[in-house]
């Protein structure tokens, strides 16, 4: 006897792939946490560079934008990372509201200090951040893309020869934008600017290679259950 309740199979195909929905949730975690770890600078050992914290949510964004583009299509990853700046534009916004609303009288100065030390920014390194952010994900989305070529480029070398590619140079473009529109004009920024795209680099080329094979192999897993 026909039934008006839809099967399984039939939610799955008019659904997106479970994969997708679990990534796009922590990718709009990691936009927003990006900027909040980016305040402490850490040091990578064995070496002297100093990378500020938040390239490791960011490097979760690259990796979850490579790996849906490889098992959906440059377009998906595409829309993610403009979808991308809603999470960001909304804590933005929340930031501001929190900051100019009066503190409780219970809250200490040294606590209040420190949460406003850690929150608020300037105008300049608020527009730096978003745009820094746009550019390179979608460069690193092309990127990622294109090394494929017209074949399936699904092998583990390829996959993870194009994520490190991919990474790097947009990486390396994101510092560059970052540190020019948040800094130039107010102290020299060279050694600044170079250090940050040496050990951006250096991250993604020893750790995304690896997160992206886990993240497509973890993303086939969720979608076949």
């Amino acid at each position: 006897m026909p039934s008006d309740t839809p099967t399984a199979t039939h939610a799955h195909t008019n659904g997106i792939p479970r994969a997708m929905f679990v990534y796009t949730l922590l990718y709009g975690g990691m936009t927003v946490l990006a900027g909040v770890l980016a305040y402490k600078q850490v040091q990578l050992w064995p070496s002297d560079l100093a990378v500020e914290a938040g390239i490791f949510p960011y490097l979760l964004l690259v990796v979850i934008s490579s790996t849906l583009a490889q098992l959906y299509g440059q377009a998906r990853a595409n829309l993610l990372v403009i979808w991308g700046f809603v999470p960001l534009a909304i804590s933005a916004a929340l930031i501001l509201l929190v900051l100019g609303l009066p503190a409780s009288p219970d809250m200490g100065a040294d606590r209040l200090g420190a949460f406003e030390t850690v929150l608020s920014s300037t105008p300049r390194i608020m527009a730096a951040g978003p745009a820094a952010y746009g550019v390179s994900l979608l460069l690193n989305v092309w990127i990622f893309s294109k090394l494929r070529g017209t074949g399936e480029g699904s092998s583990t070398a390829s996959l993870m020869a194009r994520g490190a590619i991919a990474s790097a140079l947009s990486q390396a473009i994101d510092s560059v934008i970052f540190i020019t529109l948040a800094f130039y004009g107010e102290f020299p920024i060279a050694n600044l600017l170079v250090g940050q795209v040496i050990a951006k680099v250096v991250l993604s080329l020893l750790l995304v290679p690896f997160l992206i094979t886990g993240g497509v192999a973890f993303a086939r897993w969720l979608d076949a259950r």
